[in-house]
């Protein structure tokens, strides 16, 4: 398996079985995005960046500057931000986009933006023209250290959550790490939820580092923040070489979703995402607890981390009945049974089939303040 760090540039290699199929390259800004591009062979492809209207304000003249010269052409396709524009309406007008421009199969899309630009692309090159290539250009904390890597691609349909999607893996993931510093705090605090995840399913080690260089990370410095998304990249590399297709162990970067979506979904998303993937995280570790695994001080630990890290470990104004009613309409359910992740200690994570709705009720219970 490949990792290459120097001062200016890390590189983590992502295989499919024990074959390279692209790089994570993670850098201080976009001056090597045209390097990378011309290894992809697309000088005589189109290529259509599909972006925000966040995002686009920041980065997409920038962007479309270096990679016009790497390509026959470059357009740009826009949408409004937000998770309510990440659904088959949008898709249809990237389609559409597609088409009118003479996209072919030869052709490539890029994602330049967060979780919800790089899901939708994804999600759009995999299915126009039953699939052209497509790379990543994530330019959030989230995304960076999650979505972006290891080929899930899909949109919200209806009020259900990602329900319609493919694994479809880029050709590259590009981060200039330097975007972290223009991001807003809400968006930081939830790239966080999902690195603390990483180090407590797969690596305590790393999660206590998160713990000790918590006023470096908070103050952005670059170097420990380049080391932090590396170390949460490799996390996920590895997960997601040994199962590609979530037939397993992939289950394990759920830890807190099951509840934390439904949350989500109740907030009507007014709650990030990694928000609502702390707040499962602190429901699944007080269940981790009830069943032994998990000592009362190290759910306090946990919980006080988290916080530190700018999450909530409380939330209030829904319904714990209601979040136990959304979390049936994940789609993560087996049959009637939930596959639920749950700790046997921090940094180590398992699946569980066999919870019953009563101990499910008490983690959601205790995240609201309430006794079940």
């Amino acid at each position: 398996m490949t990792e290459v760090k120097n001062e200016k540039m890390n590189r983590v290699t992502v295989h499919l079985d024990e074959k390279p199929i692209y790089d994570i390259v993670m850098t201080e800004d976009f001056s090597a995005l045209p390097g990378e591009i011309e290894k992809l062979s697309i000088s005589n492809r189109r290529l259509c960046i599909v972006t925000d209207s966040n995002v686009e304000k920041l980065y997409l003249n920038e962007v479309k500057e270096l990679l016009a010269p790497c390509c026959k052409t470059v357009i740009s396709f826009v949408f409004p931000a937000g998770e309510e524009h990440k659904n088959l309406d949008t898709v249809r007008d990237l389609y559409e986009t597609l088409i009118l421009n003479h996209f072919d199969r030869n052709d490539m899309l890029a994602a330049l933006g967060g979780g919800v630009v790089g899901d939708l692309c994804g999600f759009a090159a995999a299915t126009y023209l039953r699939g052209v290539a497509f790379m990543q250009i994530p330019t959030t904390l989230l995304s960076q250290v999650d979505s972006s890597i290891g080929g899930k691609t899909g949109v919200d349909f209806m009020q259900y959550k990602n329900m319609v999607g493919a694994f479809y893996q880029p050709k590259l993931v590009y981060m200039n790490l330097n975007v972290l510093k223009t991001l807003p705090k809400d968006q930081l605090i939830s790239g966080f939820g999902e690195i603390l995840k990483h180090g407590l399913i797969r690596n305590h080690d790393y999660f206590l580092w998160m713990n000790e260089h918590e006023k470096e990370i908070l103050a952005l410095d670059y170097n420990t923040l380049e080391e932090m998304v590396y170390q949460s990249c490799l996390i996920k590399r590895d997960v997601v070489e040994r199962d590609p297709k979530e037939k397993g162990e992939r289950a394990l970067l759920n830890f807190g979703h099951t509840i934390g979506h439904a949350v989500e979904k109740l907030s009507d998303f007014g709650l990030s995402h990694g928000v609502c993937v702390g707040l499962g995280m602190i429901a699944a570790s007080y269940i981790s607890c009830q069943q032994g695994n998990l000592t009362k001080e190290q759910l306090s630990f946990i919980e006080e981390t988290l916080k530190h890290f700018g999450l909530l470990i409380r939330v209030s104004g829904q319904n714990p009945d209601d979040v136990l009613r959304t979390t049936k309409l994940d789609k993560k359910m087996v049959g009637n049974q939930i596959k639920f992740i749950l700790l046997k200690t921090p940094g180590d994570a398992y699946i569980e089939k066999n919870l019953t709705d009563e101990q499910i009720l008490e983690g959601i219970f205790y995240i609201y303040g309430k006794e079940n």
